[in-house]
């Protein structure tokens, strides 16, 4: 069923037809990018999946003579009764917002304000819940506990949620909250040729203004505000799982955008247990390129010098056992390490104030300026 407005001419999108048509054949073939597989820490790297941990690490020791042992151990067993509880209710708990059944939403009190001098603070709450679906080897959903999310979306996409409801994204102005249930979202149809992940959400609202997601239609945005939540990348992983579109990343030309642009696309430390149901290594770097702020001539004025911090951040990248296997990405990092120069996607509005919606990015989408 097809989606309105409609953008560009069909030819237009030759390019990423023929890179859609080659991912196809991978996810045919069942092969990965690159045949590769390393250790580092406690996680392993498998091209096909992104970082996911090894088997070993799935456990806990507890000290009974350290009292921080003995204190963590009593927090695990006060939330798994809570989890009991949900469970055996059939009801579900936002790990910030509070609790909901599958038809009513009710907001009184979150996990954590169940007993908010016990716990500490919500960094607890967070780290306690995914210790507890690592050990026990299942997604949070399983726990019956969900995570809140920040993320949007927009474009040619329609879904059901759960309880029936329809929803319809547009590519107006006015974009869809991601919503909370990833796994409830039903009967999902687009005709996209693309999904674009934009790293912020100022640049999100910038490309929706200037109308970008209808000229370029067919087509999905979404952005996760930042370093994604976990819906945000439950959700880019089910429209590649379901559609198998080209998914592409827009992200500021330095190391923590190249770092959250890796998250999607191999994603983290701390969540790679649960890696298969996150990780989309078939995402690809569309922009800010290193490389394009030197073609096109960015002035120095609107650049920004690396600080120590991004420094750090940067070798720590380059060290990561995925960046062997992406000469390209690396051949950008190391120009960017040389240059000790870093950009915002904003620095683009240096050549003019449109120039990312009506020229950087559909360029780059019709001659297949990504890697």
């Amino acid at each position: 069923m097809a989606f309105a407005p409609m953008g560009p001419e069909t030819s237009f999108f030759d390019a990423l037809d023929r890179h859609r048509a080659s991912l196809l054949a991978m996810v045919k073939s069942g092969a990965g990018e690159t045949p590769a597989e390393a250790t580092q820490g406690a996680s392993r790297f498998e091209d096909s999946v992104g970082l996911q941990m090894i088997p070993q690490c799935t456990t806990k020791k507890v000290k009974s003579d350290s009292l921080k042992s003995v204190k963590k151990f009593a927090l695990i067993l006060k939330i798994l009764s809570m989890i009991y509880k949900l469970i055996q209710s059939n009801t579900y708990a936002t790990k910030r917002y509070g609790f909901f059944t599958m038809s009513t939403l009710h907001f009184p009190r979150d996990i954590y304000y169940t007993d908010s001098q016990l716990f500490g603070n919500q960094a607890t709450v967070d780290n306690i819940i995914d210790d507890i679906s690592c050990m026990l080897k299942v997604p949070r959903r399983s726990l019956h506990v969900l995570s809140t999310s920040k993320g949007l979306m927009a474009g040619n996409l329609r879904y059901t949620e759960e309880d029936g409801t329809p929803v319809q994204c547009t590519c107006t102005t006015t974009a869809t909250a991601v919503p909370s249930n990833i796994e409830g979202m039903q009967n999902l149809i687009t005709d996209a040729k693309f999904l674009l992940i934009v790293e912020k959400d100022a640049t999100f609202q910038r490309l929706l203004d200037d109308n970008f997601c209808s000229r370029m239609s067919p087509c999905i945005m979404v952005t996760g505000k930042g370093v994604p939540d976990l819906n945000t990348r439950l959700l880019v992983k089910k429209l590649w799982d379901t559609f198998h579109i080209p998914i592409f990343t827009l992200v500021d030309a330095d190391p923590h955008g190249i770092e959250i642009m890796c998250i999607y696309k191999y994603g983290s430390m701390s969540m790679s247990f649960e890696a298969h149901n996150l990780t989309v290594p078939t995402i690809r770097w569309l922009g800010l390129l290193p490389s394009d702020i030197k073609r096109l001539n960015i002035p120095k004025k609107s650049l920004l010098p690396l600080t120590k911090c991004d420094q750090v951040k940067l070798d720590s990248v380059l060290r990561r056992p995925y960046i062997t296997h992406q000469p390209f990405w690396r051949k950008e990092m190391e120009m960017m390490a040389d240059s000790k120069m870093k950009a915002e996607i904003q620095a683009l509005a240096c050549l003019s104030s449109d120039y990312l919606s009506r020229v950087y990015l559909p360029n780059k989408l019709r001659f297949g300026g990504w890697i």
